[in-house]
């Protein structure tokens, strides 16, 4: 009886948590409808600044998507067992963090009635063009390489697949880093360490997504992964924690060389405001020394703690998206180095911006999309992993 009970309970907790996504889903819809209806005025996006709070989420999710895979990745290519076991649940990840992220970058882009029009009217030479290639190419190979995975006849063709979404995802990453190393009227972007940085990032937040996932599907269903399982995971995410630390500290270092770059470093790093308190505190210390010491300390490391850590890396994610786009945005061109430069459009000044209710509302709808597809997936079909017995390799 006591057992009926609590299946009694998770069958509505179920149903409690799909309507709550729902809702947010259908509050992002709502905020769709009012940028629509009043135009973006409603929004704190402006002439300056014209990418906001939305596109930090898309992004945040649309990299994410590309760094869960590599789970899979090291299953499927490289034959590690305990990756194996996880790989349909990370390409599961991958397509539904994907399916969110683009949705809000679609909606927040404005007219997304006219996408059929960007879809038949291709420009090649356009960063954006490639990755509209790029998003659709990785939906498809991701459902071929779950297909092979969940179909037991198509097994055989598991490891094929397993290789070709292992390069297509390092092109998209590329692809997404190359919309900013390409972008040359700020002076945050335009840098070739931008795409080999977006790509040790997604290996971070991909695998902190993974982790909380991970451990809310294990709790679910009353079972407890392997502490030997855990230890190597939570390895793997510290060093890629490490790795993103790396690449961000080089961008920074590499700016500060320039000196018509040291403007925007003193901004974004010392007296810029908001910026520099997310940077240090957001991305730095809560979003990587701490999840570190929680990963690697004596005494830590166990799976609350891995939790904790990969929570903190993902709220560190959007610190620095935020940092980075926003920010970006608000340093003005330096037009005319050793110039002042001003006009009544805003030139030479530092721009603001307050983000509204409206975007945070799109961007949760991207979230709120991402859970529901996990959410329903994960009840119809089995993407628990399973473990054998795990033997170090």
């Amino acid at each position: 009886m006591a057992d009926l009970t609590a299946l009694r309970f998770r069958n509505r907790l179920y149903y409690v948590l799909l309507a709550a996504g729902g809702l947010v889903a259908l509050a992002g819809l709502y905020a769709v409808h009012m940028m629509e209806s009043h135009g973006h005025i409603i929004t704190g996006m402006n002439n300056q600044i014209v990418w906001g709070m939305p596109h930090v989420f898309a992004i945040f999710l649309i990299v994410a998507a590309s760094g869960v895979l590599n789970v899979a990745s090291i299953g499927s290519v490289f034959g590690k067992s305990i990756y194996k076991a996880r790989a349909p649940l990370a390409s599961l990840l991958s397509i539904a963090m994907l399916a969110g992220g683009l949705t809000v970058l679609m909606l927040d882009l404005g007219r997304p009635d006219r996408l059929m029009v960007a879809a038949t009217n291709y420009n090649p030479t356009s960063v954006f063009a490639w990755n509209v290639l790029l998003y659709s190419g990785m939906f498809s190979l991701v459902a071929i390489y779950l297909w092979t995975m969940m179909e037991r006849r198509m097994n055989q063709w598991s490891k094929p697949a397993g290789l070709a979404v292992f390069a297509w995802r390092f092109i998209l990453t590329t692809g997404t880093g190359l919309i900013f190393a390409f972008l040359t009227a700020r002076q945050a972007y335009g840098s070739a360490l931008l795409p080999p940085m977006f790509i040790v990032l997604s290996f971070a937040w991909g695998l902190a997504v993974f982790h909380v996932v991970q451990k809310v599907i294990y709790a679910w269903n009353e079972k407890t992964l392997d502490p030997a399982i855990l230890q190597r995971t939570k390895n793997l995410l510290g060093i890629f924690v490490i790795g993103s630390m790396y690449l961000v500290a080089t961008y920074h270092l590499t700016n500060l060389y320039f000196a018509h770059q040291s403007g925007f470093e003193h901004f974004i790093l010392v007296d810029g405001g908001v910026y520099p308190t997310l940077f240090w505190w957001g991305y730095v210390v809560l979003g990587n020394l701490l999840p570190l010491l929680l990963i690697y300390l004596p005494g830590l490391g166990k799976t609350g703690c891995v939790v904790a850590a990969s929570l903190l890396v993902v709220a560190g994610a959007f610190a620095l998206l935020y940092v980075f786009i926003i920010g970006g945005q608000a340093y003005p061109l330096n037009i005319f180095p050793g110039f002042t430069v001003s006009s009544s459009f805003g030139d030479g000044q530092i721009a603001s911006y307050h983000p509204s209710i409206y975007e945070f509302l799109l961007g949760l709808g991207g979230l709120a999309i991402a859970f529901i597809i996990t959410t329903v997936s994960v009840r119809v079909l089995n993407f628990m992993p399973q473990d054998k017995a795990y033997i170090p390799d």
